[in-house]
């Protein structure tokens, strides 16, 4: 069981243990600021890094030589001071810096000196005909199952999206003998015309040649059908086949009991956006980023982001955002202290990114569904419903919660966000950015009630609970 935080009060806190967390905590700690290192999991390294300290496999060729290079890294953080509690649900943050957490079922307020968000990314939605079926999991889910318990496929199973992380977790299951029947790629083909502009940096980046053995590995295992424009999940209380379409006009359905959906990953903005820091809708990345300065910075003073929760860059650039941030909060608070500018290391991770962003950018079919397709899986709203709702007076996702509460359950937003974003400007012949996303409060996400009982009764905590 964690401990609750030793003290009410911290020089600097890091919300979140993956790369840009661990990274950024080990920095403060070791400049002797008090540094509070909060996150979810059991155990440090987020999605990346996932269970490092408790994973199974310990061979370095089953999960890859990139997972392992986060042990040294969780190692520093542990040896640099500062306080880690995990298992910590971190539901409120306010402009004032005053952090709610609940750990082992109690809640608490702690303040702040300078906060740093390191939340990460979450998947992108991808609505499909019948994704809400049993037999139907995100390949991020399918990848921490894989990590914490050494579990793989045994059963029929499909791949189906696109993106970096579709190809390793393929070659991950295939290393522990896992079974995949059939990856249906749904990158555009146009995308790849497009991406040609920005070949040169992704060729010189580290991101070519292991990206390029990581297809070969999985090629030579599994048949892989590209240009895949249309995608159906099919059963009757379960999966049980996958249908799907191509552009050049192919049509089969394939017997499946399992299918990984995956089509990449946007910042998780939650957090961020119910403290009410800035955020923009990204054309290229198709999702809300913050608004930062160049050390990560957010327009509210005292809170930087960090790593993929500043838009996606990978675990390398997480790491140097987490530094950057973090030695940005050492100059606040140690004007005299010597800080390394990390720009130049920064431009060297993030080299090839654009190429990433633009030939693994979804299609328009999988991000906006129509029909029947469900959008809301916590209210179990279809696009229809949203649209219906948009015709008699929905202006925006704040407004679709009075005639649907979309966005209103135990998942607050994540799943049908930027879907309900994109589906009502397309609806409505307006830009995301018009439109906007869900306005977010505290709890971000879900305590019990009597920890909120139990908070302390002063007229702070009170005021900070209402703003909620």
């Amino acid at each position: 069981m964690s401990a609750a935080p030793k003290h009410d009060e911290y020089d600097v806190v890091v919300i979140g243990a993956g790369p840009a967390g661990l990274a950024a905590a080990e920095m403060t700690a070791g400049a002797a600021l008090s540094t509070l290192l909060l996150d979810e999991n059991a155990g440090p390294g987020g999605q990346v890094w996932r269970a490092i300290d408790a994973t199974p496999l310990k061979s370095e060729a089953l999960l890859g030589a990139d997972y392992w290079s986060g042990k040294q890294l969780v190692n520093a953080a542990r040896d640099s001071g500062a306080e880690i509690i995990h298992r910590a649900t971190v539901w409120s943050l306010d402009r004032n810096l005053e952090i709610g957490v609940s750990v082992a079922g109690g809640s608490a307020f702690i303040k702040a000196k300078r906060v740093i968000i390191a939340t990460g990314a979450q998947e992108r939605p991808f609505p499909i005909p019948g994704w809400t079926l049993p037999g139907v999991m995100t390949a991020g889910a399918a990848q921490t199952m894989l990590k914490s318990s050494g579990l793989v496929p045994d059963c029929p199973t499909i791949l189906a999206g696109q993106g970096p992380l579709l190809w390793l977790l393929a070659a991950q299951i295939l290393r522990l003998g896992g079974r995949i029947d059939r990856i249906l790629d749904t990158t555009p083909r146009a995308n790849y015309i497009a991406a040609l502009a920005h070949a040169l940096a992704f060729l010189t980046s580290p991101y070519f040649g292991k990206g390029l053995a990581m297809m070969r590995e999985v090629r030579a295992k599994v048949r892989v059908t590209s240009g895949v424009t249309e995608l159906v999940a099919e059963g009757e209380g379960k999966l049980s086949a996958v249908s799907y379409a191509t552009a050049g006009g192919k049509r089969e359905t394939l017997a499946a009991e399992l299918l990984l959906l995956h089509q990449g990953v946007v910042p998780n903005v939650n957090l961020a956006m119910a403290a009410g820091v800035e955020h923009r809708w990204n054309e290229l990345q198709l999702c809300w980023t913050p608004v930062l300065d160049a050390l990560g910075n957010s327009s509210i003073p005292g809170i930087a982001i960090a790593g993929d929760g500043a838009g996606i860059g990978g675990a390398q650039a997480a790491v140097v955002r987490g530094r950057r941030a973090a030695g940005d909060a050492i100059k606040a608070l140690r004007p005299h202290a010597k800080v390394i500018d990390r720009a130049a290391e920064l431009a060297r991770a993030e080299r090839g990114r654009t190429f990433l962003d633009v030939l693994f950018q979804p299609a328009k079919q999988f991000r906006i569904p129509q029909g029947d397709t469900i959008v809301c899986r916590c209210e179990e709203i279809t696009a229809k419903d949203v649209l219906d709702s948009v015709a008699i007076g929905a202006t925006g996702p704040n407004q679709l919660k009075a005639y649907r509460r979309t966005g209103m359950g135990p998942c607050q937003g994540r799943l049908c966000g930027l879907t309900v974003t994109e589906l009502m400007a397309e609806a409505r012949g307006k830009t995301p950015q018009e439109i906007g996303y869900y306005r977010l409060r505290a709890p971000v996400k879900p305590i019990m009630l009597s920890e909120l009982a139990g908070l302390p009764k002063t007229e702070e905590a009170t005021k900070a609970v209402v703003r909620g």
